[in-house]
């Protein structure tokens, strides 16, 4: 038995989330990995974290399986990774955006992303 949490996602697909996610409203700067498709960095606001992964808030939607790098600023430390956009949310009513897992963050800074997450929980609390 799975102990991910499960649901549906708006499309219809089923969630499969391995961590929980944390209301966070921070700046996030990206940049791709694979190219010119974005030159130089952009910054997004992120709507939650977790210790897999964030969602984007934007308009401005990359693909899906793009590669790119992002860098957090939480808890007063920077936090970089190499992420995968998994999902894109183009809505009229709510918020549009991007889902993206990190797939490469270093020991390090996997460490610094959940004490952050540990003070954002604690600070909601």
């Amino acid at each position: 038995m799975s102990s991910r949490p499960t649901s549906k996602t708006s499309g219809g697909r089923k969630d499969q989330r391995r961590h929980e996610r944390r209301r966070a409203e921070l700046s996030i700067s990206v940049s791709t990995v694979d190219g010119p498709k974005v030159r130089g960095q952009l910054s997004f606001d992120s709507a939650d974290l977790s210790e897999g992964g964030a969602f984007l808030c934007s308009d401005l939607l990359l693909e899906e399986g793009e590669l790119i790098n992002v860098e957090i600023v939480l808890a007063g430390h920077a936090i970089r990774a190499t992420a995968r956009v998994v999902r894109t949310a183009r809505t009229t009513g709510g918020q549009a955006g991007m889902g993206i897992e990190f797939i490469r963050l270093s020991d390090s800074d996997r460490k610094t992303l959940s004490f952050g997450l540990m003070t954002l929980s604690a600070a909601s609390s």
